[in-house]
């Protein structure tokens, strides 16, 4: 594995572009782009350049906050004003 390889974190799925290797003793630790961490390059898997989606961390998780929010104001959509107080006011 080199530098600008993709690789796959066999645990998760997740697929990342390698930006750095750094060696400690006999652990060989891989820094995906996709994640800005270390990985041991054991729980590694070449991976190809279509299964990678570049995204930032921060771009994840706003995707999912909106999805969070989105899926609330569905629920509270279906919630009747009656079935929150029993006056309906």
């Amino acid at each position: 594995m080199e530098v600008g390889d993709f690789a796959k974190y066999k645990n998760t799925g997740t697929v990342g572009k390698v930006s750095d290797i750094m060696t400690e003793g006999d652990v060989t630790w891989v820094l995906l782009d996709i994640t800005d961490l270390y990985y041991d390059d054991r729980t590694l898997e070449a991976a190809s350049e279509d299964e990678y989606v570049e995204t930032s961390y921060k771009d994840r998780e706003r995707k999912g906050s909106v999805k969070s929010v989105q899926d609330l104001l569905d629920t509270l959509g279906e919630i009747s004003i009656e079935d929150v107080s029993p006056g309906g006011t």
